[in-house]
């Protein structure tokens, strides 16, 4: 006669259990707000080009600063925010990080030079930096293993929401009041989402989380703004080979090798290098990265081929955008089902291959192109995200013990910011390269100083052409097939990056996740038979 199986009690206790779906509700809250602040920008980066008083009249490269600003220390800072998170306790990092986020929101929104909004973009950054991991690894202490794979998929279906939201709200807001708006508009919701906090989530913490890795933050913060800022400064200069620009990228990468070098020799890392001895987990992170660096690129010139060359307002290229972000509302939740059928290497790569197509189809995008094309680009390009985001994000999370839940949440955020920001660098220096090429000849009627200045970005260009008057009539044509050129490249260099992590994922992604066994503690790290 057998004996019967001891019922193993849940691991997390009953009263947060109980509230499980309402603590995942303010947690997206707050992660809204990190992703809101990007997609907002991304519609507001044209009226911050348009000089003063409209705009900042910030020029290619301080708009992609901007950007930058935020997602390098953001990127540097979140393997100690995780850090932090584990040893301090996670909800008191994340009330911290939204404090900080709110008052580099409120100080963004009042910059009186680009230099002011790059330095206070980098204030938010930092906020930012313990918000995001905050939010999953809470979320892997509220949830029961069997329940992880769809509160992630919820999880990232918010990010899809808030690419959804902040362009429209971005496009609101500029058709009301003054740029700065988009980021004041963080400010109240920062203030619902303490208070919601304070009330409902409950603190988790690492019970060994070891001593924080000082010399580590220093060498990636310091590695990645230096090789970012070369590849930024090729872009202006239009000319990568130039020393300034290779010395620069140069002395990024070989502080990055240094800081590998160091972590494999601390005892006390801030990233753990064992983790990437397991291909799965090393390729699920490659993933993130790379369809981040692909879409943020995109997202980054297809605003200037919307309002520039087709002349909509903020307002309609956020309307625009609109079919991207409700793709991954759509089908993130959704995406768990298909894996469970079909496996996670299947749907992944079948996720970056419609990513690539799509940036492919850019290509065949031109000044007279029906908008509805653009349409369906977005939707399927958002499908293919939704189906590589959850995947990944559940492989990496389930990847390691629950108590390293901010370790791992940090270095799945930390790859996707940092392949963000290599996709503005590089796409947009691509872009801007490309586009001086293209058009540096039809300005050979101006002053040299005024020459360099108008080539720089097709915003550039248009402002010389209104100045101009009528004179300036064949430069706006001339400005606007330069830009198509560029965008038709760049879009092809995103594809390629799209193709790389297609064969990363297909090659080293498991066929099935295994299902987890709810008899064991802690269930074996996702891909560790793959070994």
């Amino acid at each position: 006669m057998s004996t019967p199986a001891v019922p193993v009690s849940p691991r997390i206790p009953e009263a947060v259990h109980r509230r499980r779906w309402a603590i995942l509700g303010v947690l997206m809250l707050s992660l809204l707000i990190v992703v809101l602040d990007n997609s907002i920008l991304n519609v507001a980066i044209k009226t911050i080009s348009t000089p003063e008083p409209t705009g900042l009249g910030a020029t290619q490269g301080e708009l992609e600063w901007a950007i930058n600003a935020y997602t390098l220390v953001f990127a540097g800072l979140l393997f100690t925010a995780g850090l932090l998170g584990d040893r301090l306790g996670r909800k008191k990092v994340l009330l911290g990080g939204l404090v900080v986020f709110g008052v580099g929101s409120a100080l963004a929104a009042e910059s009186a030079s680009p230099v002011q909004l790059i330095a206070f973009r980098a204030l938010m950054g930092l906020g930012a930096a313990f918000v995001m991991p905050a939010t999953l690894a809470i979320l892997m202490n509220v949830f029961e293993r069997d329940e992880q794979p769809k509160a992630i998929g919820i999880w990232a279906g918010g990010v899809g929401l808030a690419i959804a939201i902040g362009p429209i709200t971005g496009g609101v807001l500029l058709d009301h009041f003054w740029w700065g708006s988009v980021f004041f508009v963080n400010v109240p919701i920062v203030l619902i989402a303490l208070a919601l906090m304070v009330w409902l989530v409950p603190d988790s913490r690492d019970p060994n989380p070891g001593r924080i890795d000082l010399v580590g933050v220093g060498l990636s913060v310091v590695g990645l703004v230096l090789l970012v800022y070369g590849i930024i400064k090729g872009g202006q200069l239009a000319d990568f080979t130039d020393p300034a620009v290779l010395g620069t990228a140069a002395a990024g990468l070989a502080v990055l090798v240094a800081f590998v070098l160091y972590e494999k020799r601390s005892d006390h890392p801030s990233i753990d290098i064992a983790y990437f001895k397991n291909r799965v987990f090393s390729a699920a992170i490659s993933a993130i990265a790379l369809v981040f660096f692909a879409l943020m690129g995109v997202t980054f010139f297809s605003v200037f081929y919307t309002q520039s060359v087709r002349g909509y307002s903020p307002l309609q290229t956020g309307l625009l955008m609109l079919p991207l972000a409700a793709a991954q509302l759509i089908f993130a939740p959704r995406a768990r089902l298909v894996v469970d059928r079909f496996g996670v290497r299947a749907v992944c790569t079948g996720g970056l291959l419609l990513v690539m197509a799509m940036l492919v189809a850019f290509t065949a995008l031109e000044a007279d192109t029906p908008i509805w094309l653009l349409e369906v680009i977005f939707f399927l390009m958002g499908t293919g995200m939704a189906h590589i985001m959850t995947p990944t994000s559940v492989v990496i999370m389930q990847a390691l013990p629950r108590e390293k839940a901010g370790s791992a949440s940090a270095l799945s955020n930390t790859f996707r910011q940092v392949g963000g920001a290599l996709g503005i660098a590089v796409l947009g220096s691509v872009l801007s390269a490309a586009y001086r090429s293209g058009v540096e000849d039809k300005l050979t009627a101006l002053p040299a100083g005024a020459r360099h200045a108008a080539g720089e970005s097709i915003e550039a260009t248009l402002g010389v052409a209104a100045k101009l008057g009528p004179r300036g009539e064949p430069l706006v044509s001339a400005a606007n097939d330069s830009f198509l050129h560029a965008m038709h490249v760049t879009a092809l260099c995103g594809a390629g990056v799209a193709l790389i992590g297609s064969l990363i994922v297909f090659l080293f992604l498991p066929g099935r996740t295994p299902k987890p066994d709810a008899t064991k503690d802690e269930p074996e790290p996702v891909g560790a038979s793959e070994h």
